[in-house]
C-alpha cells in the first residue's frame, strides 16, 4: 500500500502530520476533507469503496492517519482495475483469482474484484491495527472480500489455485524512502523490493499464467524499472493524469508465463511471439 505521491511544496506539513503524529490514530471527517482540500484541492479526494468521505464516514468506516495518505482512492483504483481487466480479457483461462499481498484498506482489491469479476479475491495485511480496521470496514459495507492477517510470503505459499486460473496480483508495498521528489520512485527501495515480490510469486505459481499490476509513479528510476520488466514476457507503464496539483500515479503492468498482445514484448521473446502469430 503506497500513496499516489506528494504535492511536495503544497502540503508537506499535512502529509507529515498524518504520517507522523496522527499515523496510528483514527482521523475525523474534517481532517480527511482538509487533507484532500489542502493536498489536492478536493475535499472528496479520499473517496474509497465507491463512497465519498461524508458517505463512508456516515456508515461507520474509519481510517488511520497513515491510511488516509497511503490508500488507493477510488479514482486511481478504478483506473488500475480497468487496465488489469482489459489485459486479463486477452488471455483464455479457466477463470481468475485476484491477490493483493499488501491489502491495506482493501480498496484496490475491491475495485479490481468489481472490474475483473474473479472466482475469488484475497488480500494479506501484516499490520495488526490496519488489519483489524480493514476487516471491520469491509464487514460494515458487506463487500465480501477476504483480507487475511498474515505476511505476503506465508499468504502466497498457503493459497490453493487451480492450474487453469489466471493469477492477478496487485503489488503495492510500502514506499518509505523509495520515493524521491527529484529522482522519482526506485522500485529497488520499496519494502520489500518489487523484484523480490515478483520472484516469489513466480516461484510459488510457476505453472500458472500471472498478471502483475505494480503501483508506480510518473517518474520511475530507469535502472529499477529495467530490473523489474526484465522478469516479464510483456509489460507497459501507464501514468494517469489525475492530479492537477501534484505528481501523477502510475501502474506497471507485466505478465509471466504468457504474452499479452496489448503490452510491449520483452526483446528476447519477440521471435517467439512472431512465430506464434497466425498467418493471414
Amino acid at each position: 500500500m503506497a500513496d499516489e505521491g506528494p504535492g511536495w511544496q503544497t502540503y508537506a506539513y499535512h502529509r507529515r502530520f498524518l504520517l507522523g503524529e496522527k499515523r496510528n490514530e483514527l482521523v475525523n471527517l474534517g481532517e480527511v476533507q482538509r487533507y484532500g482540500r489542502d493536498a489536492f484541492g478536493d475535499p472528496d479526494f479520499v473517496s474509497v469503496y465507491g463512497l465519498r468521505p461524508t458517505e463512508w464516514y456516515a456508515r461507520g468506516v474509519r481510517l488511520l492517519g497513515r491510511t488516509v495518505v497511503e490508500c488507493t482512492r477510488d479514482l486511481f483504483a478504478d483506473l488500475i482495475a480497468s487496465d488489469l481487466a482489459a489485459v486479463a480479457k486477452t488471455v483464455t483461462t479457466g477463470g481468475s483469482i485476484v491477490i493483493d499481498p499488501f491489502a491495506g484498506s482493501g480498496n484496490t482489491l475491491y475495485w479490481i474484484t468489481r472490474n475483473v469479476e474473479p472466482a475469488h479475491s484475497v488480500g494479506f495485511e501484516q499490520d495488526d491495527v490496519v488489519f483489524e480496521l480493514t476487516r471491520r470496514n469491509l464487514s460494515i459495507l458487506g463487500l465480501g472480500i477476504d483480507v487475511l492477517h498474515d505476511t505476503y510470503e506465508r499468504g502466497l505459499k498457503m493459497l490453493t489455485v487451480r492450474g487453469d486460473e489466471l493469477i492477478i496480483l496487485f503489488v503495492s508495498p510500502p514506499w518509505g524512502e523509495a520515493l524521491d521528489p527529484d529522482a522519482g520512485l526506485d522500485l529497488r527501495r520499496t519494502t520489500p523490493p518489487v523484484a523480490e515480490i515478483v520472484d516469489l510469486a513466480a516461484a510459488v505459481f510457476n505453472r500458472h499464467k500471472l498478471l502483475f499490476g505494480i503501483q508506480a509513479y510518473e517518474s520511475v528510476n530507469a535502472d529499477s524499472l529495467a530490473e523489474v520488466t526484465a522478469r516479464f514476457e510483456s509489460s507497459a507503464l501507464h501514468v494517469y493524469d489525475i492530479n492537477p496539483q501534484a505528481q501523477n500515479p502510475g501502474l506497471l503492468l507485466g505478465t509471466v508465463g504468457w504474452i499479452a498482445p496489448s503490452l510491449h514484448v520483452r526483446e528476447r521473446d519477440k521471435k517467439t511471439a512472431e512465430a506464434d502469430r497466425p498467418l493471414l
